[in-house]
């Protein structure tokens, strides 16, 4: 504790006596300081006790002691020490009068007390406060290190609330909490959710304040501190401590040395994440090679488990990175001979802008998987992030709500009438697969992904896909283009007025060749309608009975039809 007015009282040695301001003596004494002027205020700092004489003052005069006690009060001074015996042989009736109607504390210092005594005793209780802060930060560091090797980050954020008579939580990448101290704490940290990603939007280290949670919509009225975890640019995770009140000095070392721990952890961990990336890069390229049972011994305990149940393939990539790409082959891209995504924080993903859509992906998918205690794989492949995740496990479920997030915030933007972005996110989901059908998902994966780039979704599963019609996969520009080209002269003649070839043609195939039932739906003769298919074949120079041509007409007549035509 730092010395306060009543330890300077109490102090044996330096016979003050409490003249006013009695119920205000536990107010702390930030330096004692001696000052004859008229208006010392200007020098002064705030918590100052301060001694003086009177020398140049009037101190039987009531309305000049009201007015200078009062301007001591509004300063941050803590209290007056008046000397007595030097100007004054008692402590003149005005100067107490306007102490006690400000309820300001004021000592009379006898004369055998010298000035000099009172600073050396208010030096040498704060001198003995900041030791013992720094002893008993000695031996916070301490005993957090034994909780932080012994009880992982659980074991050293209990060591830490205890430290700072508070509670103390962890938020991992994604801004999910992750541990808590006390066990309560969990519901108030997870209130502090969007405080703590404005937090990771800024270069680390970086650090906030929030204050009472009333405006969290809880009833208590804890100080939290927030402080961002990694030697990134991009924070790795993130801190959160709350107590009653500002922290004193030994609390500061302990947070400061809870810092330091974790941010030592959470740099290890990007040390094994790494080397782990490496090995789900071995264990995909052997699965995809058509190796499953080398991919499984590769994989052992890290990612063996995964194996062992049906996966699902997600390839994921960027707008601006899939403009223009062709997979004409159709076969699986992945080199996976490239350097590794450096852990989110690290290497060229930190770089990336905090917004950055394949690191937010990747860091949700592995903060899932973390929390649910399965394993995930997440290998770079150039511009694209390949995962294998459980079939309905905790990191499929994440990777689907963070595609439908994006994907709504776009649709509110565009509603808004706000343009697209380049780096918006698409991502394909195979179906569900084992080891041995690996490659073929990830074919899935891929076809999944064109189809979400071609209709703008940022999520499309192959399911969908396969359920669905053809005729959407073709809305392409090229396609539109050739529907257009061949069937532009059956659309000149039908504009001359001279038939309706178009829709004659679009009921008879509609109706597999039937000429009545077609001549029926167009309420004409089956002779006529048996004329203008003679004038579609003359005009196309195209046979009807070739079912290619049959079937690239009807496909352009959807593909016209689809396009509002």
């Amino acid at each position: 504790m730092p010395p306060t007015l009543a330890s300077l009282v109490h102090h044996s040695a330096l016979k003050l006596t409490v003249r006013a301001g009695e119920e205000r003596l536990d107010t702390a004494v930030r330096w004692a300081h001696v000052s004859e002027l008229a208006d010392p205020v200007p020098y002064m700092e705030g918590g100052e006790l301060l001694l003086f004489t009177a020398l140049k003052l009037d101190a039987e005069d009531p309305e000049a002691m009201r007015r200078y006690v009062k301007r001591l009060a509004g300063a941050g001074v803590v209290g007056l020490g008046f000397a007595v015996g030097v100007n004054y042989d008692a402590v003149p009736q005005a100067l107490v009068d306007a102490a006690r109607e400000e309820e300001f504390p004021l000592l009379e210092v006898p004369r055998r007390t010298p000035f000099i005594a009172i600073s050396k005793a208010v030096s040498a209780a704060i001198a003995a406060d900041q030791y013992r802060a720094v002893t008993a930060g000695f031996a916070a560091q301490r005993e957090l290190t034994k909780q932080a090797l012994s009880g992982g980050p659980e074991g050293l954020l209990g060591a830490l609330a205890g430290q700072v008579d508070g509670w103390a939580a962890l938020y991992d990448a994604s801004g999910a909490v992750v541990a808590a101290a006390p066990e309560w704490a969990g519901r108030r940290a997870a209130r502090l959710v969007a405080d703590v990603e404005r937090l990771r939007e800024r270069p680390a280290p970086a650090s906030a304040v929030v204050g009472g949670s009333e405006q969290h919509g809880g009833g208590d009225e804890d100080r939290v501190e927030l402080h961002s975890l990694g030697t990134g640019r991009r924070p790795r995770a993130a801190l959160a401590v709350g107590t009653a009140a500002a922290l004193g000095t030994a609390e500061r070392y302990a947070l400061h040395s809870a810092i330091a721990l974790l941010t030592l952890t959470t740099e290890r961990s990007r040390s094994l994440h790494s080397a782990e990336q490496r090995i789900g890069a071995a264990v995909l390229r052997m699965l995809l090679a058509g190796e499953p049972e080398h991919a499984r011994t590769v994989a052992g305990d890290l990612y063996g488990g995964l194996l062992d149940a049906p996966f699902r393939m997600i390839v994921a990539e960027v707008a601006s990175a899939s403009a223009g790409r062709a997979h004409a082959d159709g076969h699986a891209r992945v080199a996976l001979d490239k350097p590794e995504r450096p852990a989110p924080g690290t290497g060229a993903a930190a770089v990336a802008a905090p917004g950055d859509p394949l690191t937010g992906l990747a860091d949700v998918v592995e903060a899932a998987a973390a929390r649910s205690g399965e394993a995930v794989l997440v290998v770079p492949d150039g511009d694209r992030l390949v995962l294998l995740a459980a079939d309905g496990g905790a990191s499929t479920g994440a990777c689907t709500q963070y595609a439908e997030a994006l994907e709504t915030a776009r649709l509110t933007q565009r509603e808004q009438g706000g343009a697209g972005e380049d780096d918006e996110l698409v991502v394909g989901l195979s179906a569900p697969a084992g080891p041995i059908a690996a490659a073929t998902a990830y074919k899935q994966a891929e076809q999944a992904l064109s189809v979400a780039r071609r209709r703008g979704r940022a999520l499309v599963e192959h399911e969908e896909v396969a359920a669905g019609s053809v005729v959407p996969l073709l809305a392409d520009d090229a396609v539109r283009a050739f529907a257009d080209g061949l069937l532009r002269a059956l659309k000149d003649h039908d504009a001359t007025g001279r038939g309706d070839l178009v829709a004659s043609l679009r009921a008879w195939l509609s109706r597999h060749g039937q000429w009545d039932a077609a001549a029926a739906d167009l309420g004409v003769h089956r002779h006529t309608l048996r004329y203008r298919m003679r004038r579609v074949e003359e005009i196309l120079g195209r046979s009807l009975d070739d079912p290619d041509v049959r079937m690239e007409l009807w496909l352009a007549l959807k593909v016209t039809s689809a396009g509002g035509e």
